[in-house]
């Protein structure tokens, strides 16, 4: 609020209070003082409105890679990840004009490029980087990519790996463990009987392994919880055949990426990936075990999530019906 006073010399003193600051002038006039006044206050009033300049996108998304993706177990990706989406335009955006529409024409943009579930992953990496800028920096008000539409899911993959290119793989890979190639397809064939992820398997150390048991003791997982997978026979056997190196495998999951892509491309498997061995595994696997003992088995907490990896087809499941 202004005020004014009329002073001894037939002058008047105007004085504004607003957000915090205090100013005073003198004038001859009243009604030059309220002018004064008035301007003033409208300054003031506009540069409490103005939005603070924060940076840019990619600014935030550096941000959140240095502060917050370089602790959780999916690092490598979300790192990757966001160092092509700061060389995207979208980066260059202001935080303070950063709107819904500038993410949806990135959506556009990123569809020609790659498939609907890559999109959908890279919105929920960016969409938990403006989270955490509004929750916890201050730094936006709101996350514009909330309004945001996703592309409709994909459907779940259905690949299983079949018996001629379980053998059109080892082929490509060799049979000799001292070699890295070999023991990349040799982790997929251990996945193939356990259920494991590529990131379970390559962290796997003989300290957790327990083979009278016939156990081994995953610390690190996806879900963050801790669980004993048990082995069978078969699974017994590919570890003992290992060379004793640290980790189990020999290997971390950069090179087990490279040297699967490279074991696959060989053997001319095509489309096949890592992964497919965790549905070709609990495919196999439900065969033998109750839906409650696969999810302990496989570590899901949530027993729809066996739907997504089941993919018995049904010519099997007539078969069984005899």
């Amino acid at each position: 609020m202004a005020s004014f006073r009329k002073l001894p010399s037939g002058n008047y003193r105007a004085e504004v209070a607003r957000q915090g600051r205090r100013l005073s002038k003198v004038f001859p006039t009243k009604t030059a003082a309220k002018e004064w006044a008035a301007r003033e206050e409208y300054m003031i009033l506009q540069e409490a409105e103005a939005p603070v300049d924060h940076g840019d996108f990619g600014d935030l998304l550096k941000r959140y890679a240095e502060e917050v993706s370089i602790k959780k177990r999916g690092e490598r990706w979300e790192t990757i990840r966001i160092a092509a989406l700061c060389k995207d335009d979208l980066a260059k955006v202001r935080l303070a004009v950063l709107k819904a529409s500038d993410f949806a024409e990135w959506r556009e943009r990123r569809l020609k490029q790659v498939a609907p579930g890559s999109v959908i992953r890279e919105m929920q990496l960016m969409s938990s980087a403006l989270n955490v800028a509004r929750k916890e920096w201050g730094t936006i008000s709101s996350n514009p990519l909330s309004d945001v539409r996703k592309p409709p899911k994909p459907q779940p993959r259905d690949r299983l790996v079949t018996a001629n290119e379980e053998v059109r793989l080892l082929h490509a890979a060799g049979q000799d463990l001292t070699l890295a190639t070999a023991r990349a397809y040799h982790a997929f064939r251990f996945a193939l009987e356990t259920g494991m992820r590529a990131g379970e398997i390559v962290g796997l150390t003989w300290d957790r392994v327990d083979i009278d048991r016939k156990v081994a003791r995953l610390t690190h997982t996806k879900n963050g919880r801790a669980r004993d997978v048990p082995l069978s026979s078969e699974a017994v056997r590919l570890i003992e055949a290992l060379p004793k190196m640290a980790p189990v495998f020999g290997l971390d999951g950069t090179q087990l990426d490279a040297l699967w892509r490279k074991i696959r491309d060989r053997a001319k498997a095509e489309g096949l990936t890592f992964h497919d061995s965790r549905h070709t595994a609990i495919t196999r696997l439900s065969k033998k075990l109750d839906v409650l003992a696969l999810a302990r088995m496989v570590g899901h907490s949530d027993l729809r999530m066996l739907q997504v990896y089941y993919n018995e087809t049904a010519e099997e499941l007539a078969k069984r019906l005899d």
